[in-house]
């Protein structure tokens, strides 16, 4: 395993929680993805942004507050994110290599975006919230959910405080970005990322055992690589080069999009089984506070790429949302934003807050004589 599996699912169960039967955990798994299509459709159907996760994400999210028998369907996620990255990697063209000089102010203000940001991430953990230090900076680290969560148990933090954090602060960014995207930017979107619905005959065989192959075969290699976010990048990275190539021409069939969806935004919603009702309510209410505090920094420095480097403001604010990566680049393909760009900044992101972080930690005990 490398320090880079972030984007796996962590569930805030309690530890002393039995192990259920086959059939009992199977119905779980059922009754959350029936309660993620359902309102899946009831978001499209009443026009809420992104409708696709943000409906299994609310849904699931209320079922697990209401103590309902969900359980995330986590045997799911080895097989939806590489096919997340062969999806992404369907709008990497031949252009993009153009426009990597544009990316460098983008990549020179990351790092000063991710201080400004987990600084203020941490008051609001520290001072509003009250947790001990070691808690509140790996809580409020806009990185991995898993590595913040294992680091900051071995610094001696909650591990439990850390997990529920991280997975309200990606179900809280997720919700203010497409809402942000709709209300404010006026970015509309049927939540597939394509004007056409696109059907599953659209593809042919070849195209199928290409972009099949890209999945099995980038994931696989991704990790004996160490690529960051293997599951994500390695296939991201096959696929974008059999498009460039001309291998495969077309778009990906709407309805993997949505399925697609529809499961990571089930995952994020029963995150929180096993938790509280006051804990729930909680860690949303911190999680909100510390989110828009790093959204609003988001949108500054946004600002500051919009005009300097002429990247469209709608598309740096992606980029420097704290959300996990899977569930950003979804939302980058979702709204018809640039892929590649928000991928890559992310993947950055993620690398720069996991291997800095301990570091940082490190040089604040010794400065604080710890």
């Amino acid at each position: 395993m490398t320090i880079f599996a972030s984007h796996r699912m962590v569930r805030a169960t309690p530890p002393h929680a039995e192990a259920m039967e086959p059939d009992s955990e199977f119905s779980r798994i059922l009754l959350a993805l029936t309660i993620g299509l359902i309102f899946g459709i009831g978001a499209y159907a009443v026009g809420l942004p992104l409708p696709w996760m943000l409906g299994p994400m609310i849904g699931n999210t209320c079922a697990a507050m209401l103590r309902m028998p969900v359980r995330a369907p986590a045997g799911l996620r080895p097989f939806v994110i590489p096919v997340i990255g062969v999806m992404l990697g369907s709008g990497v063209t031949a252009e993009v290599f153009g426009l990597l000089g544009s990316w460098v102010l983008t990549l020179l203000l990351l790092p000063v975006f991710l201080a400004c940001a987990a600084g203020l991430s941490f008051l609001v953990y520290r001072r509003i919230g009250g947790y001990d230090p070691v808690s509140a900076y790996y809580a409020a680290m806009p990185g991995g959910l898993n590595e913040m969560m294992l680091l900051g148990a071995e610094a001696g933090g909650d591990e439990r405080r850390i997990a529920l954090a991280h997975a309200a602060r990606i179900l809280i960014v997720i919700t203010f970005v497409a809402l942000f995207f709709g209300l404010i930017l006026g970015v509309s979107s049927n939540g597939t990322g394509a004007s056409t619905w696109v059907a599953l005959d659209a593809i042919s065989l070849s195209d199928y055992i290409i972009l099949g192959a890209c999945a099995v075969i980038g994931a696989w290699g991704g990790k004996r690589l160490r690529l960051p976010a293997a599951p994500v990048f390695g296939p991201l990275i096959l696929s974008g080069a059999t498009h460039i190539l001309g291998w495969v021409t077309v778009a990906p069939p709407t309805l993997f999009i949505i399925a697609a969806q529809i499961t990571i935004g089930t995952i994020i919603g029963t995150r929180f089984v096993g938790a509280t009702f006051a804990e729930i309510r909680r860690d949303l209410l911190l999680a909100t506070m510390s989110s828009l505090a790093m959204l609003c920094v988001a949108v500054g420095f946004a600002e500051i790429i919009a005009l300097q480097s002429g990247i469209p403001l709608s598309q740096a604010f992606l980029a420097y949302s704290p959300g996990g990566l899977a569930e950003m680049s979804l939302l980058a393909l979702a709204l018809e934003q640039d892929i590649t760009y928000v991928s890559i900044m992310h993947v950055i992101r993620i690398t720069l807050v996991i291997a800095a972080a301990p570091l940082v930690f490190a040089v604040l005990l010794k400065s604080h004589g710890k």
